[in-house]
């Protein structure tokens, strides 16, 4: 049997600053600018609260890996921070680009001199605080799986708040861009050559449809750049598949770790069974939120013009795992398309379900929802699984884990979705680990610190980690113990 990971994961922006002497502060990120806007605080688009005000993982990570080692956990899952190590622009680096017949990007030449030009633009520092970073988790005999884009962007490549105001006009539009694609190639490149020593499994993305769905298609949610806007949805998805496959490609060159992409996988049911309608919509929610990445990375199979209709493009199927991202589900029922630019897009989430639930309240189908509002229902961590299983590419749970600040919830919750996990393996799927989120409480994008995760609560005047003893012992028990007793629980 394949060793077993378990783990626990965080991104750079959300755990890393918060010393109270303002050290370890990376200002150069496009959520940087967002949480601060004034407009977003005005409208209630953002909490606040400060990443700068936060966990402080950038100065006790030695803490936080040996909190995760008394655990019994063997892996831990991180980002390196593209605007820490580059916070200045790449543009001016050359690299050779090759395009297919679509007019895609299937090359990018990253050359010794383009590694060296790089290496004169890059923050020293920064890389030297990653390596120690690095070097501490395998001194503890974690394996390392290493993100490399979890949601946030370099401010010089994507100003936010200049793409709300007029996209285009702005100088750095992001994802729509597809100058990013070769930006994020140099980075990828640069990364894998300054780490690859140290890295065990490489992601690209963590989570490519949550930049679509929430940047571009609901203004509402807090999401950088807030703008509603269907056909640069469209650019940014292509966009992000080419900017994969060439990462892929260029980490390829400098390490032999496997290298995939983190997807949250959401299982989709009607909320009518009975009407056809509904089912459609489920199925068009697959399509569009899950299948899209999923077909074109692994198989090849690419829809360019978001209309259902697939061509077949080799040097997009790059992908050797796969990781998910399991929360909650989505009910949904059927409403005419949204925007004729994306016909796909003819599903709305029922109320109370899945994401759109009351905190600390039950679903219409009687299950408890978490301190955010999102439904505890463990079968669709069993369901989205299985969709990843398809691929025939070994799965990783990437994050799973439930807001509940009051650790009420969070016992039953580990052991179900971790019992609905080991059902999948039974039943055929390649699982090779489980990644809880997170270790400690963290900053929780727009909604700030009032969001809470953490095995662990944090203490954001003194950064003291107090153990959520009852997740903590469950937690531990199931990696060191296995799951037991059916109704042991708690």
């Amino acid at each position: 049997m394949k060793e077993f990971y378990w783990g626990v994961v965080q991104s750079a922006f959300q755990f890393e600053m918060g010393d109270p002497l303002r050290r370890g502060i990376d200002a150069r990120s496009d959520w940087w600018q967002w949480v601060r806007d004034p407009f977003n605080i005005k409208n209630d688009l953002v909490s606040g609260d400060l990443p700068e005000d936060g966990i402080n993982n950038y100065e006790l990570y030695e803490i936080d890996h040996r909190l995760a080692k008394d655990l019994g956990l063997n892996a831990y899952q991180l980002t390196i921070e593209w605007s820490r190590i580059f916070p200045c622009p790449t543009f001016g680096v050359e690299a050779e680009v090759e395009r297919d017949s679509y007019g895609l990007i299937k090359r990018v030449k990253i050359k010794k001199e383009t590694l060296e030009e790089l290496d004169g633009l890059a923050n020293h520092f920064e890389v030297a605080h990653y390596r120690a970073v690095l070097k501490n988790l395998k001194k503890l005999g974690f394996s390392t799986f290493v993100t490399l884009n979890h949601q946030t962007l370099p401010v010089w490549l994507h100003n936010p708040i200049e793409v709300r105001k007029n996209l285009e006009e702005a100088g750095a539009r992001g994802w729509v861009d597809e100058r990013s694609i070769v930006e994020f190639v140099k980075f990828s490149a640069y990364v894998a050559w300054k780490f690859s020593d140290l890295v065990d499994f490489w992601a690209t993305f963590d989570e490519p449809m949550v930049t679509v769905e929430l940047g571009y298609l609901a203004p509402y949610v807090g999401w950088p750049p807030g703008i509603l806007n269907p056909n640069a949805a469209k650019k940014v998805i292509i966009h992000q598949m080419v900017a994969h496959a060439r990462a892929y490609d260029a980490i390829k060159e400098f390490s032999k770790a496997p290298v995939g992409i983190i997807l949250n996988i959401i299982p989709a049911y009607p909320l009518n069974p009975r009407d056809e309608r509904d089912v459609k919509a489920a199925e068009n929610y697959d399509y569009f939120h899950n299948r899209l990445f999923l077909n074109a990375l692994n198989d090849g199979r690419v829809d360019l013009e978001l209309n259902w209709e697939e061509v077949k493009i080799d040097h997009l199927a790059r992908n050797d795992w796969i990781g998910n991202n399991y929360y909650t589900r989505e009910v949904v029922r059927w409403i005419e398309p949204k925007f004729k630019e994306l016909p796909m897009v003819s599903f709305v989430g029922a109320e109370g379900y899945g994401y759109s639930g009351n905190p600390m309240g039950v679903s219409p189908d009687n299950n408890p929802t978490s301190d955010f509002g999102w439904e505890v229902y463990p079968k669709g961590i069993y369901d989205s699984t299985m969709i990843a299983a398809e691929y025939g590419k070994p799965v990783y749970i990437t994050e799973n884990g439930i807001a509940d600040s009051k650790d009420i919830l969070r016992p039953r919750y580990i052991v179900s979705h971790v019992r609905e996990l080991f059902r999948a393996i039974e039943n055929g799927a390649d699982v090779r680990g489980y990644f809880h989120w997170a270790l400690t409480d963290n900053y929780e994008w727009a909604m700030g610190f009032k969001i809470r995760f953490g095995l662990y609560e944090v203490d954001l005047i003194t950064k003291e980690r107090i153990p959520r003893r009852k997740s903590v012992e469950t937690y531990r028990r199931i990696v060191t113990e296995g799951l037991g007793d059916e109704n042991d629980s708690s």
